[in-house]
């Protein structure tokens, strides 16, 4: 495993012990970035305008497309840094 693959792993495990929530469009960011680096660019159709959750998550996605995974990792691993104690 790469250097980068392990810093974004251990990054994400570490995100759900901040101390503080992040609001909103942070976590919205942050999803996007970990599905780009994790998946790729995003997949399926665009989720109806019934499920808000769902879409907003989706449409963050969309943001990141033809972003290179490598980017994705290095970005989420530079957000999270800037969110930690």
């Amino acid at each position: 495993m790469s250097d980068l693959t392990t810093r974004f792993n251990d990054a994400v495990a570490a995100s759900k012990t901040l101390s503080e929530r992040p609001d909103n469009m942070t976590l919205l960011k942050m999803y996007s970035l970990y599905k780009q680096g994790s998946q790729g660019d995003v997949t399926g159709e665009r989720p109806g305008m019934t499920d808000f959750v769902a879409r907003a998550k989706w449409d963050a996605w969309q943001t990141q497309a033809g972003k290179s995974r490598e980017q994705a990792m290095e970005e989420y691993v530079a957000l999270y840094d800037s969110l930690k104690d």
